[in-house]
């Protein structure tokens, strides 16, 4: 015998509910969650800069680009990608200072943050201006560390010529 909706004795709590067909992942997109989620939930980027010091953060930054060149080929903005490799870079810079920054890297979590970056801005390609602001603003604090470093230089070799 079929029921159908319309009949008075099968109450709402007794139909089965309708199960949506379960979306069809992106592979690529499934490879960079798993990256992610081994890199850094399973703390293995900060193992491998305590446990291999500078080889072990280069090593983890290699395999956090994995990730950008996913966003690469799903045609992420160049903006969305220069985010994302400030992320690696920042991470490796931390992970190179002996045991703080190994600290650090429990902490900053290149990889996810990448993840995210990947996963919001893939279905679009587009950049928003948050990721112009803060590509915009790394490369003004690097111009500014180096143009410390410069005054800091040329103010230390005047000293020095002084002395001879």
């Amino acid at each position: 015998m079929v029921t159908s909706q319309a009949d008075p004795y099968r109450t709402p709590a007794t139909v089965p509910p309708q199960r949506a067909p379960a979306p069809v992942a992106d592979p690529d997109i499934a490879h960079a969650r798993r990256v992610a989620e081994v890199m850094d939930r399973y703390f293995v980027d900060p193992i491998l800069g305590f446990l291999l010091p500078g080889v072990g953060d280069v090593l983890g930054s290699l395999i956090g680009c994995y990730i950008i060149v996913i966003a690469h080929r799903k045609g992420v903005a160049p903006i969305v990608i220069a985010r994302m490799v400030i992320n690696v870079l920042l991470d490796a810079v931390l992970g190179i200072v002996p045991v703080i920054g190994d600290l650090a890297d429990f902490a900053f979590k290149a990889n996810t943050k990448n993840l995210e970056l990947l996963e919001d801005r893939h279905a679009t390609g587009k950049a928003t201006r948050a990721d112009w602001g803060i590509v915009i603003a790394t490369i003004a604090a690097l111009i500014g560390a180096f143009a410390l470093v410069v005054m800091i230089l040329s103010r230390l070799f005047a000293a020095l010529g002084h002395l001879f």
